[in-house]
């Protein structure tokens, strides 16, 4: 395999534009492509390095700040090692932000992301994987239960709030997902407790959905993420086989 290419790109959105990572074999031909939706920290090296690792095993991934309606990435002020208990102003400049990405909005940021690939000269034409992290995972599910024709395999890695009561839960889309799903919860995560867990279950099987929901013991919320005090090295490494099987099946 050829070296990797990366770039900085700007995806046009109907809202403005989202600034973005995107990560090849540096052959410059196509290859079979992946999303990948960032956790609440954002676009940095942390993600970079991952899609940098997904596009040496072989794909062309798009990494876009889903935050670009607040400015360009990073949209807070990171240190080079997260941890939010020390540094509480980070989450208290990140959470408003969160709050105001609602469900309509990421999903139409979704259509101009995959617009976007199915345009580009280096991704392979057909649909696309999806893997989303912390408040990824829920866009990577409602991704593909809103546009089932252009995703076939999605995975999300300690995802937060993904089956909870409100009307727009991300599990409701169950019913429209045709991609073969794979979840990788954290245990010692608040954000994703045992019933939602259950609730996500029962809707994926009661759709008849492709699916595995497995519980990391021990990880906390953000375990896949190096640069953060939640970090688990056994919990990424066991994530990364997940994902890389997922890709192998799909692709």
């Amino acid at each position: 395999m050829s070296a990797v290419q990366g770039t900085a790109v700007d995806i046009p959105t109907a809202d403005g534009t989202a600034d973005a990572y995107l990560a090849h074999p540096g052959d410059g031909g196509p290859h079979p492509t992946v999303l990948l939706y960032m956790d609440a920290f954002g676009l940095r090296p942390q993600l970079t390095s991952m899609a940098d690792r997904l596009a040496e095993a072989g794909y062309t991934v798009l990494v876009p700040n889903v935050f670009y309606r607040h400015g360009r990435a990073p949209v807070a002020e990171l240190p080079e090692f997260i941890d939010p208990g020390a540094r509480p102003e980070i989450f208290e400049r990140l959470g408003p932000i969160m709050q105001t990405l609602t469900p309509e909005l990421s999903m139409r940021d979704a259509g101009a992301y995959l617009r976007w690939l199915a345009e580009s000269p280096v991704a392979a034409d057909g649909p696309v994987a999806i893997t989303g992290y912390c408040l990824g995972a829920r866009l990577a599910l409602l991704t593909a239960g809103t546009y089932p024709e252009r995703v076939a395999a999605a995975a999300g890695f300690h995802g937060g709030r993904l089956a909870t009561d409100a009307p727009d839960s991300p599990h409701l889309v169950a019913g429209k997902v045709t991609a073969e799903l794979y979840f990788g919860h954290a245990d010692q995560d608040p954000s994703l407790p045992v019933e939602q867990m259950e609730r996500l279950e029962e809707a994926l099987t009661a759709a008849g959905v492709r699916h595995t929901c497995e519980v990391y013991a021990g990880a906390h919320h953000g375990f896949t993420q190096a640069d953060t005090a939640a970090y688990d090295k056994a919990g990424d490494e066991r994530h990364w086989t997940a994902l890389l099987d997922l890709l192998k099946r799909t692709f």
